[in-house]
């Protein structure tokens, strides 16, 4: 990994220049993991295990001692500094052994508390630096992935499918809820050899189905209607994220006509992917046609969002931004129809841009049970 390490610090030192930056503190911990190695993760919003701080000629992180040797251990490019009160403390140390005037930071990881506690001590210490808000520089180095990324990427998705032949042969058991299938679906990830979840699985079953986020309840599965499962785990540092929606009983009407809306939603709309298609473009092709079937206003959310090292980064495929896709992208494509009272029918598959258009990275089918 050592020359990935060393090719991406080019890269946003390139980005820095351009931003007249002599300096990035980073807290995001993908962000720091993507630049350094160091595979620590935040407990919560406000505890961190850590900051990278990147100059023009040097880079260091700053840590406590729960993950110093961690730091040393996975960062081999980087200076490890320890520091005992806090990064506010030893961080202007930092920036003067940089160099420099101008130090940007991640404004939307830094909270205003942090942001207060860091301005106060640099203002004390270093009077002529300024502190200056950045957005997306790491992230936007995060967009396109390599082959190792993609790999990885893969890796967790194959992880993920395999665990669901086991889940549907749980369905039609007695006194199987959401909660307890979603931990089942939990425990098989990791017993199969993820390092964690992508995020906490969505078992939603009947009407419950009709809340795209819904938290697994004591519902029992099997009282018929819709199932849907959202699902995904992190190995490799990278991250998978599926969907499936199956009918529990046979299937009526309503099930056939929005399971076949949405399946051709998402067909169509993978098939509008290349190079250069905006993803504004994309999103309107699946929504169109779900409003031609006489679901108009029943898909709420974006069709789709890019994964990686986090379950959501760029792309969003939505009708909010257009940005040209590239060759390297990774994201999901994942249209739905949800109607209150009934349920919803959510599709979720992961592609790949390539040269020619989009390349599907799931093995599993969409349409997994039939009458």
């Amino acid at each position: 990994m050592g020359d990935t390490i060393s090719q991406r610090l080019a890269r946003l030192r390139d980005r820095l220049a351009v931003e007249h930056l002599d300096a990035l503190l980073v807290l995001n911990e993908e962000n720091r993991y993507y630049l350094s190695g160091f595979s620590a993760r935040d407990g919560q919003f406000d505890e961190s295990a850590g900051g990278v701080i990147v100059g023009k000629a040097k880079q260091v992180i700053a840590t406590d001692s729960r993950y110093e040797v961690q730091a040393q251990n996975e960062a081999k490019h980087f200076e490890v500094v320890r520091y005992r009160e806090g990064l506010a403390k030893v961080l202007p140390e930092i920036v003067q052994s940089l160099g420099g005037k101008r130090l940007g930071f991640e404004s939307a990881r830094l909270s205003y508390y942090q942001f207060q506690k860091i301005s106060e001590q640099l203002k004390e210490q270093i009077p002529a630096l300024d502190f200056v808000p950045t957005e997306g520089l790491v992230e936007d180095l995060r967009v396109i992935k390599d082959a190792e990324e993609i790999a990885a990427i893969g890796e967790a998705l194959a992880l993920a499918e395999s665990i669901l032949s086991d889940i549907l042969a749980q369905l039609s058991a007695a006194n199987k809820t959401e909660r307890h299938i979603a931990w089942e679906m939990e425990k098989g990830m990791k017993e199969n050899g993820a390092e964690a979840m992508a995020f906490p699985p969505i078992v939603a079953s009947g009407p419950n189905a009709a809340m795209p986020h819904a938290v697994p309840s004591n519902r029992l599965v099997n009282d018929g209607g819709p199932l849907l499962l959202d699902w995904g785990c992190r190995v490799n540092g990278y991250c998978s994220d599926i969907s499936r929606t199956v009918c529990i009983g046979p299937r009526d009407e309503t099930f056939r006509k929005v399971f076949k809306t949405v399946s051709d939603a998402q067909r169509l709309a993978i098939d509008a992917i290349k190079p250069g298609v905006s993803t504004q473009t994309v999103d309107r092709v699946a929504r169109e046609h779900i409003e031609t079937q006489g679901f108009g206003g029943r898909f709420g959310h974006g069709l789709g969002h890019g994964v990686g090292l986090a379950t959501h980064e760029k792309p969003h495929l939505s009708p909010l931004k257009s940005t040209p896709l590239e060759a390297g992208m990774v994201t999901t494509v994942e249209p739905g129809v949800y109607i209150p009272g009934w349920g919803g029918v959510r599709l979720e598959n992961m592609v790949v841009v390539e040269t020619h258009g989009a390349r599907i990275l799931n093995h599993l089918p969409v349409e997994l049970d039939s009458d």
